[in-house]
């Protein structure tokens, strides 16, 4: 099984200080542009690369050890059977000493690092997107725990139907668009 995985930290618990402004014909949703902080939470995804689905764990902190915890979870969730290839970033809590220990007494565990400032290689900075805009971006939430229901609800209904992701251009036309845009810059006399 190919599962992508990160952590979204520091989520805020927003509550906008005027209710969002009603819809009128033709005018897009709006809302205050000031808020109220109410605290932040850590999310952490393993999205299934060939279904779509998301296993999810919320924390209060962001450590070597919620990570643990969570690969833990990742381990119970996944049938014995199975080899699990991890993508991943390379993020310091994903390298840690107790980090190392716990994948060396799990070899069905591989882990694969995106290259250094390459994490949007990973496609659950996609799904991180689509939840952000769509869902934590559009609510209010009085209270770090009204954030953390609100998100475990939207994950239930995402897993209830959920879709893989799909790269539409091959790995050859994204370097090459890549080289373009370098040499744009790089012309751009700066």
């Amino acid at each position: 099984m190919v599962l992508c995985v990160d952590e979204k930290t520091q989520v805020q618990a927003l509550d906008r200080t005027e209710p969002t402004f009603t819809m009128l014909p033709g005018v897009p949703q709006r809302q205050s542009h000031d808020y109220i902080r109410n605290g932040t939470i850590d999310l952490y995804v393993a999205l299934n690369l060939a279904t779509g689905e998301v296993t999810h764990q919320l924390t209060s902190q962001h450590r070597a050890i919620e990570f643990k915890k969570f690969l833990v979870l990742i381990d119970k969730s996944v049938p014995a059977g199975l080899d699990v290839h991890i993508v991943i970033d390379n993020y310091s809590t994903h390298k840690t000493p107790a980090i190392k220990s716990w994948l060396l007494a799990h070899p069905r565990f591989h882990v694969h690092f995106t290259p250094t400032s390459s994490s949007w290689l990973n496609l659950v900075e996609r799904w991180f997107a689509e939840i952000t805009e769509k869902w934590i971006c559009r609510g209010t939430h009085s209270s770090v725990k009204q954030l953390a229901d609100s998100i475990t609800e939207r994950i239930g209904t995402w897993n209830e139907d959920p879709h893989p992701y799909v790269w539409h251009k091959t790995a050859d036309e994204i370097l090459e668009s890549l080289g373009r845009y370098l040499e744009r810059i790089a012309d751009s006399g700066h």
